[in-house]
């Protein structure tokens, strides 16, 4: 139960509500266009949770062995860095968990398209292993781009504009232009977990020559650029609404700006460090319930 328990606490459930919100939205969007498929939808929520801890494998592996992650750093401490996991063990892990992402990738990808449309196929499968690379590549080798501030695009790309135009083109087979408003929202804000992340660690980033988007900016500048990203995400979705709507219902998602308006206040009067570490968690957590809200507005706003 012992070793069960570490290897959950390696994998930080706590990040998955945040992983699935883009999955939540392009297949939410499917669904209320009248084309959807549950299974599709169940195959791409558990790849994308098994990218997710993927991830965070990764990461506990790449920045234990790099020794970024030491008694310096502010956030919860990692299994690597606690001994509660060898190097070893870990790296078995991440190939484990490698090799279930990419079969439940290949799964998903056959329900989208069977065995008739290979092109698509061989165009999903690509970006399936490019996802499993990027993963890993984050904290992992010399060359790991989290290492060289590329962390944001990263989380922009994969968490925006693959998790929900990729899931919705998987249901739909069709791609829609104006879906990049909510697809960039998503990503918009994702991104802002990892930049409030760099914000709080960043004299230990700078200590252990990780360079982050906030290290380049500074402390300053990171926390209005941090404000640039949530409430980016607002009026790119607030466009989406204009250009869509019937009524003020598809506006409903604006509610989450009280609590992230809220948040920024916060992070305005903050001086960095661990007042920012209860912050990871209101913006995670209001990603999610802005993803279930603006679809919740959209429902309502077609009844």
């Amino acid at each position: 139960m012992r070793q069960i328990s570490v290897w959950l606490a390696a994998a930080r459930l706590r990040t998955l509500p945040l992983s699935v919100s883009g999955i939540i939205v392009g297949n939410g969007i499917a669904y209320l266009e009248g084309s959807f498929s549950w299974a599709i939808f169940i195959f791409a929520l558990l790849t994308t949770v098994a990218f997710q801890v993927l991830s965070n494998f990764a990461n506990d592996y790449g920045d234990g062995v790099k020794g970024t992650d030491n008694d310096q750093r502010l956030g919860p401490k990692r299994v690597l860095q606690q001994g509660l996991l060898s190097r070893a063990a870990l790296k078995r892990g991440i190939q484990l968990t490698s090799v279930i992402s990419l079969l439940l990738a290949l799964i998903l990808i056959y329900l989208a398209f069977g065995w008739a449309d290979w092109g698509k196929a061989l165009f999903f499968i690509a970006l399936g292993v490019a996802s499993i690379i990027a993963a890993i590549k984050y904290t992992v080798g010399d060359a790991a781009y989290g290492y060289y501030a590329l962390g944001d695009v990263f989380v922009f790309l994969f968490f925006g504009g693959v998790s929900v135009l990729g899931s919705y083109y998987l249901q739909t087979q069709t791609f829609r232009l104006l879906l990049i408003l909510p697809a960039a929202s998503i990503g918009l804000l994702s991104t802002a977990v990892l930049n409030l992340n760099n914000l709080r660690d960043m004299d230990n980033d700078q200590r252990s020559n990780k360079l982050t988007v906030p290290l380049l900016l500074g402390f300053n500048k990171g926390r209005i650029y941090h404000v640039i990203l949530i409430v980016g995400a607002f009026i790119l979705c607030s466009i989406y609404a204009f250009l869509n709507a019937k009524s003020l219902l598809a506006y409903l998602f604006l509610l989450l700006f009280f609590p992230l308006g809220k948040h920024l206040l916060r992070v305005a009067k903050s001086e960095g460090g661990k007042s920012l570490d209860p912050e990871l968690k209101v913006v995670a957590l209001s990603t999610f319930f802005f993803a279930l809200v603006f679809l919740l507005g959209l429902f309502l706003d077609l009844r």
